[in-house]
């Protein structure tokens, strides 16, 4: 089907159902609002309409059974207000359930849980909040925005669910049971919001710059929330922690400790002199706009060597941990020293909106980095593992990152990549450009050969794009393997266009239905972060080296 035999399929389907509704009701200042109850009849019809492009039909018309209202919007919220009151319900049991476990990983589930969960309904009404402040202006960056907020709430139960994976009975099925609801609600809020990103996308609303959509007005929105002595980077530290007692703190977690909660105004810029730091640093939840600036990725080291081995929870192993949003990191190291009997035994966990980190160290064995929810970007990072060391649900943009595989326990395969999309309408990826994949010489000494690959499907859906890189000749000609049999081979979504390196022919690779031939032209339009962010100027302002579009390599 060409391209504009597509469009107007899209136009066609989406026109059928809320979307066409939802623009014009929003769109013409004239609008007036329902001034009399509306009918059995034209409820019933909305609601169809509304549900239309939902996986989960029968959930989402019971969702929206009693509503009084034609209004697209209103629709919306009362659909994911049914789900904040679901996932409510579900936490409540769930803090139950932890309080009266015995087994320690079971408690430890549970307490993942609680956190994630709690996390999904903060999401959950932010994104009720934007639903009803949609401007037709700004139409990409609104939706961008909810689908970020709504793809990061379905992350965070599947991470509840999979807490579980690691103990015993049947607690992981009982907590699947529970959450079947909530994920089905969240799943067709996501659903009704992607359905609005495709009819925007299909009438080409805005211009076009650097291979990305623009919105008018957008650059204006955009200097409003500039620095104000420049970009990011450009700005002084305000803190300094040094061990040597040369700052205000000898600890970074004492100089976290030490700023304001909800910070939404000004970055508060923390330079880490040269120093090895024993500590498990987090960036809380509502902890915004923070920057650690580091002496360099070698001189600067965080440490730490917590691990699923040594009883802790996947989630909870990271030596650096970012929950809030609008963080920058630059010219430091995090490593988890557990090794490759430590299994899962993470680095670094970015849960957190608009993460970036640039000329970052980040090194470990098996899950290195978790991209865990939200929008992320990596420049000139380096991240060294074993099994699936950069792993996650995010949507992760790395420039110029190096990855490199380092020798894995007995009779251990490596995967560099392990992506975890489960809902189609997740706008999660891993996204690689101008990378590097390598290989330590201790791996490349080991006879016979450790088959290397460039990651396999974590879940279902799992898309991982990798263009204009280098690929050495250490990676399996196979290029991509299995999971567990043959989940996800048929519905995974993989791309390689325009690598180069001895590694990067394709004509040995798998062949399965979720292996995608894409042109450079395509991957430009669709993948490139002047595309997928639905927005970028969190990214432009920071002063940090950024390619919109593709790179000169």
């Amino acid at each position: 089907m060409g391209d504009g035999s597509k469009k107007k399929v899209i136009i066609a389907s989406v026109a059928a159902v809320i979307l066409v509704a939802a623009i014009v009701a929003v769109a013409v200042t004239t609008t007036k609002s329902d001034r009399n109850t509306p009918d059995v009849a034209s409820t019933t019809k909305a609601v169809d309409s509304i549900c239309s492009p939902t996986q989960y039909k029968e959930t989402c018309k019971k969702s929206l059974a009693g509503a009084k209202t034609t209004d697209p919007k209103k629709l919306i919220e009362k659909a994911i207000n049914v789900a904040v009151t679901n996932v409510g319900d579900v936490l409540k049991k769930s803090t139950l359930l932890k309080d009266a476990a015995n087994d320690p990983m079971t408690k430890g589930a549970y307490e993942v849980c609680e956190e994630v969960l709690e996390k999904a309904v903060d999401e959950l009404k932010i994104s009720i909040g934007k639903v009803g402040k949609f401007e037709p202006i700004k139409a990409k960056e609104y939706v961008a925005d909810l689908r970020t907020w709504l793809s990061a709430v379905i992350t965070n139960q599947e991470t509840c669910i999979d807490a579980f994976e690691n103990t015993t009975g049947d607690t992981g099925e009982k907590m699947k049971k529970l959450l079947q609801n909530a994920r089905e609600l969240s799943s067709n809020g996501l659903a009704m919001v992607s359905a609005l990103s495709e009819f925007v996308g299909a009438l080409q609303l805005g211009s076009t710059d650097g291979g990305r959509k623009v919105v008018p007005g957008e650059e204006e929105d955009s200097a409003n929330t500039q620095p104000l002595n420049g970009t990011t980077l450009s700005l002084k530290p305000t803190i300094v922690v040094a061990k040597d007692g040369s700052g205000q703190f000898k600890t970074i977690n004492d100089a976290v400790a030490s700023l304001p909660k909800n910070n939404n105004d000004s970055f508060v810029v923390i330079h880490i002199k040269a120093g090895v730091y024993d500590e498990h640093v987090e960036i809380p939840k509502g902890l915004n706009k923070v920057v650690f600036v580091g002496d360099g990725p070698k001189a600067t080291v965080i440490t730490g060597s917590r691990s699923m081995a040594g009883g802790v929870q996947t989630y909870y192993t990271p030596t650096l941990i970012i929950n809030g949003q609008d963080f920058l990191g630059k010219d430091f190291g995090v490593e988890n020293t557990a090794g490759i009997d430590g299994f899962q035994a993470l680095a670094v966990r970015v849960s957190g909106d608009r993460t970036i980190l640039y000329n970052v160290n980040m090194d470990g064995y098996q899950d290195t980095l978790c991209a865990d929810t939200h929008r992320q970007y990596y420049r000139k990072c380096t991240i060294t593992g074993t099994v699936d060391f950069v792993f996650g649900n995010g949507l992760a943009l790395f420039q110029e990152c190096t990855f490199v595989v380092r020798k894995p326990g007995p009779k251990q395969e490596c995967m560099v990549t392990a992506q975890g999309r489960s809902d189609p309408k997740c706008n999660s990826a891993i996204v690689i450009q101008n990378g590097h994949f390598t290989a330590e010489p201790d791996l490349l000494s080991v006879t016979p050969p450790v088959p290397i690959f460039l990651g396999r499907p974590w879940k279902e859906l799992a898309r991982t794009i990798i263009m204009q890189s280098n690929i050495d000749e250490c990676i399996d000609p196979r290029g991509w393997s299995p999971w567990i049999g043959t989940v996800g081979l048929d519905t995974c979504y993989y791309v390689e266009v325009g690598n180069r390196g001895r590694g990067s022919k394709t004509t040995g690779r798998v062949t399965w239905k979720g292996i995608h031939t894409l042109t450079e032209e395509e991957v430009k339009s669709t993948w490139t972060g002047g595309v997928i962010y639905g927005g970028d100027a969190w990214i432009k302002e920071s002063g940090v080296p950024y390619d919109p579009a593709m790179m000169q390599v």
